[in-house]
């Protein structure tokens, strides 16, 4: 126990457990090659450079007329049109001197025209067009203006989202090289466990646990096996540990990290591999542990379905999407004034289950009602966390960190 700094009153801060965390997470899963239409959510494993220019030729930024600026005189003229080109079309060869030419969104812009004028600004006749007076590059888009071919579009640990795959096929690219899901076995643990579905004894709970935790892994396009739930045995804890360290990449468990006699599995894995971290300052998930199974990491979460939740969402996620090849792994705070009072200082950082409200004072952010570590209907209540940290007193008016549920989701 001495060997992880985890004495009886030595809670790690939240930041410290999290940075160790990530000094250890394991390599990147091995490489695949997909279809860009199976890649959402997941990561690259290697840069993609651009096979041509973005745009690839001028082209039109506006439904209008394209013309040479010089060839219309400071208060706007009449020219006559030399032609009618269309987005698909191959455009034409060369605008001819003191003409204007019909043009489209997305059409080539011809040869020698320097710029475009919106139709809304434009009076069409059947011998040609007046348009006011306009400057070279209004409403082109000029070949190579985003990027230039060899250029590099997305880099190894992005993970793909619906623009970069629109990103992608729109230069071509059918295929990507994505690291594979990583696989999480997750264990819940507890005799007092029932299935949702059965009837309950007198002393028993319903699992939530598996259920919330499986969602918010697959979330985060890992591949999940939910092996069940262990009963407070210390043989059949071992034997469990040990299977899953055979056949996953990361093993999660729910509950018997603190410190009941029915609590087993910490001790496992000490009998198994080795515990490297153990109880945290933080409010709720105080007893989440990290070790390793064999070779195989370990993540320790509390029994507590809230507590389970927001120790996987705050402090596992970090671990687990740098295991899985992510660059950006930290979720984004944003300081918000607070719309409460927190009078008295906490020696474990509070992650208050909050919403956003408008006031005519600006935004602010307001806990929920119900903050116990067992009281899901707070956190289904909730748009985010607040972020009260270890001994701090709060002043309604203060600025105090926020967390959005839509950025612990991706």
């Amino acid at each position: 126990m001495n060997a992880c700094g985890c004495g009886h009153d030595n809670l790690r801060p939240v930041d410290q457990a999290i940075a160790e965390l990530l000094e250890h997470a394991p390599r990147p899963p091995a490489t695949e090659r997909v279809p860009i239409d199976m890649a959402l959510g997941m990561v690259l494993a290697e840069d993609v450079v651009a096979p041509r220019p973005g745009p690839a030729w001028d082209n039109s930024a506006m439904d209008g007329y394209a013309l040479r600026a010089c060839d219309l005189p400071a208060e706007g003229g009449f020219l006559p049109l030399a032609g009618r080109v269309a987005a698909g079309d191959e455009g034409l060869n060369a605008l001819p001197e003191g003409h204007a030419v019909r043009i489209f969104t997305g059409a080539p812009l011809p040869i020698g025209a320097d710029s475009v004028v919106p139709q809304e600004h434009a009076k069409p006749s059947e011998c040609g067009v007046w348009l006011p007076a306009c400057w070279p590059g209004d409403h082109v888009r000029r070949c190579g203006e985003e990027f230039l071919r060899g250029a590099r579009l997305l880099e190894v640990g992005q993970r793909l989202r619906a623009a970069e795959l629109g990103l992608l096929a729109s230069q071509g690219i059918a295929s990507v090289a994505i690291y594979r899901p990583l696989r999480v076995g997750l264990l819940s643990t507890g005799d007092e466990l029932c299935v949702p579905g059965e009837a309950l004894r007198r002393g028993q709970i319903y699992d939530a646990n598996s259920y919330s935790l499986a969602a918010a892994l697959r979330g985060w396009q890992l591949e999940v096996g939910e092996l069940g739930r262990l009963p407070d045995d210390p043989t059949a804890c071992r034997s469990a540990l040990a299977s899953a360290a055979q056949d996953w990449d990361v093993i999660i468990t729910s509950g018997g990290v603190s410190v009941g006699e029915e609590d087993h599995v910490k001790a496992s894995v000490e009998a198994l591999g080795e515990l490297r971290l153990w109880r945290l300052a933080i409010q709720p998930g105080k007893p989440f542990a990290f070790g390793r199974v064999g070779q195989t990491a370990w993540l320790g979460l509390p029994g507590n379905p809230v507590a389970a939740l927001l120790c996987l969402q705050v402090v596992a996620r970090p671990f687990l999407l740098r295991a899985q090849g992510r660059r950006e792994v930290l979720p984004r705070a944003m300081p918000v004034m607070a719309g409460f009072d927190w009078p008295r200082a906490n020696l474990r950082r509070q992650y208050l289950r909050a919403w956003l409200t408008s006031t005519p004072g600006g935004m602010r952010v307001v806990p929920h009602a119900w903050q116990g570590s067992a009281m899901l209907s707070g956190l289904c209540g909730a748009e985010g966390l607040a972020v009260v940290e270890a001994h701090r007193v709060l002043r309604a008016g203060e600025l105090v960190d926020f967390i959005s549920f839509d950025t612990l989701a991706a």
